[in-house]
C-alpha cells in the first residue's frame, strides 16, 4: 500500500519528506502538521523548486486517504553546509474558528440547538458542520461576548449537549459523542504485544480519583422566599477507591438542580476513573491490519500483558502519523476507556435553566 505523504498546494503535489508529523484527535481542534523536506524536488528526472507561501490552501493525503484540509501557517527555509531544507507547518480549515472572533447578529442566541449554533458560526468562515446525534437539547438564551471565538461558543453549547467537537479530514467540523459499546466503529486487528507494538507505556494514576463525589449548589436566591434554596446535594461513590477520599464540587444552581447535580457527580467519577489509565503506544504502521488509517474516535482492541493491559476495547483519542530516518513509519496513539472522554454536564445560563430537562448522557 502506498504510504507516502502528499502535500498539495496550488498546482504542486510535493513528496519526498525528510520527516513527517500529522496529528488528529477528538480533544483537539484543530488537526495540524509539521513536515520537513529538501528545498528542491526531483520530478520525472527534473529538479524543481518547492514554492509554498503562508496562507496557501493545502491538502494532505497519506497514500490515497485525505487526512487534512487546511492552510499553510508557517514556511521556514534554511541553509547550512549540508544543504537547503524547508519546514512547512499548518492546520486544518477549522483554525479560523479557533483564532478569529465570532460573528452573530445581535449577539444573542436562544431557542436553537448545538448543531444550529455551530453551523451558523462556522458558515461565516466557510466551514460546514455535521452531527449524527438526533436527541439534541434546546439551547437556552445566552449572550455572545465580544471577542469570543466561534470555537469557544461551539465548545460550550456542545458540552451542554454532551458532544465532543473536532475537525474532519475535509476541513469540516464534527459534533459527536465518544464511541463505546458494541455498536461503535472498531479498528481491525487491534494493538497486540508481539505483533504491531514497537513501544508502549501506560500511566496508571490514582491521584485524581476519590471515594465519594458530592455535588453542592449555592443558589443565588438563598436569602429570598423564592427559588430552590441553598446547598442542594447529590452524592455518588466509586467502589474501586478503597480508602476515604472525599471530593466536593460546586456546580451551577438551576431549577431542578438535583438531576444536573447527580449527572455532574457521576461524570466526575466516570471521567476520573476513565483517565486513571492512559495508554501511549507506537505501532509500526499508519494503518490497522485492514488497511484503514488509525482514526480518532475509533474503538480498538488492546492486549499488552507486560503493561497490565489485557484484552481491553478502549477508544483512540489521538493519532500522530510520523515518519523520520530514525524510526521509519509509525503511528503514535493515545488510548483510554471511553468514559474518560465524556464532556462535563453544564448549564449555560444557571438562573434560567431547568436541570431536570437537560438531555445528554446520564
Amino acid at each position: 500500500m502506498d504510504d507516502e505523504l502528499y502535500l498539495s498546494v496550488g498546482n504542486q503535489t510535493i513528496t519526498g519528506w525528510t520527516d513527517i508529523r500529522v496529528t488528529r484527535g477528538i480533544e483537539r481542534c484543530v488537526s495540524d502538521f509539521d513536515i520537513g523536506l529538501t528545498e528542491e524536488q526531483i520530478e520525472q528526472n527534473e529538479v524543481t523548486e518547492v514554492v509554498v507561501q503562508t496562507g496557501d490552501e493545502c491538502l494532505i493525503d497519506l497514500g490515497a486517504d485525505l487526512v487534512l484540509t487546511g492552510y499553510v501557517d508557517t514556511y521556514e527555509p534554511a541553509i547550512s553546509k549540508a544543504g537547503h531544507t524547508v519546514r512547512v507547518a499548518g492546520r486544518s480549515k477549522c483554525e479560523d474558528l479557533v483564532d478569529c472572533s465570532a460573528v452573530w447578529p445581535n449577539g444573542q442566541i436562544s431557542g436553537t440547538s448545538a448543531l444550529d449554533v455551530a453551523t451558523k458560526l462556522a458558515a461565516h468562515y466557510g466551514i460546514s458542520v455535521s452531527c449524527d446525534i438526533s436527541d439534541l437539547v434546546s439551547i437556552p438564551q445566552f449572550n455572545v461576548f465580544i471577542g469570543e471565538t466561534p470555537f469557544e461558543i461551539i465548545e460550550r453549547v456542545s458540552r451542554y449537549s454532551q458532544l465532543l467537537v473536532y475537525d474532519q479530514p475535509d476541513g469540516s467540523l464534527k459534533l459527536a459523542r465518544a464511541q463505546s459499546g458494541t455498536d461503535g466503529t472498531r479498528a481491525t486487528g487491534g494493538i497486540v504485544q508481539g505483533a504491531n507494538v514497537q513501544a508502549a507505556s501506560v500511566l496508571f494514576s490514582s491521584t485524581e480519583r476519590f471515594s465519594n463525589y458530592t455535588c453542592f449548589a449555592q443558589s443565588v436566591l438563598s436569602f429570598t422566599d423564592a427559588g430552590i434554596g441553598a446547598n442542594m446535594v447529590a452524592t455518588v461513590s466509586d467502589p474501586n477507591v478503597k480508602r476515604v477520599r472525599e471530593r466536593y464540587i460546586v456546580a451551577e444552581a438551576v431549577q431542578g438542580f438535583m438531576d444536573l447535580a447527580r449527572r455532574r457527580a457521576v461524570w466526575e467519577m466516570n471521567r476520573r476513573a476513565g483517565r486513571a489509565a492512559v495508554i501511549s503506544v507506537t505501532v509500526d504502521s499508519w494503518r490497522d491490519s485492514g488497511g484503514v488509517l488509525w482514526t480518532p474516535n475509533t474503538l480498538v482492541f488492546v492486549d499488552i500483558p507486560k503493561l497490565k493491559i489485557s484484552k481491553k476495547t478502549w477508544l483512540i483519542g489521538e493519532v500522530s502519523y510520523r515518519r523520520n530516518a530514525e524510526s521509519g513509519t509509525t503511528a503514535e496513539l493515545v488510548i483510554m476507556d471511553p468514559s474518560g472522554y465524556s464532556p462535563e454536564p453544564i448549564a449555560l445560563q444557571p438562573a434560567f435553566v431547568d436541570g431536570s430537562a437537560l438531555g445528554g448522557q446520564q
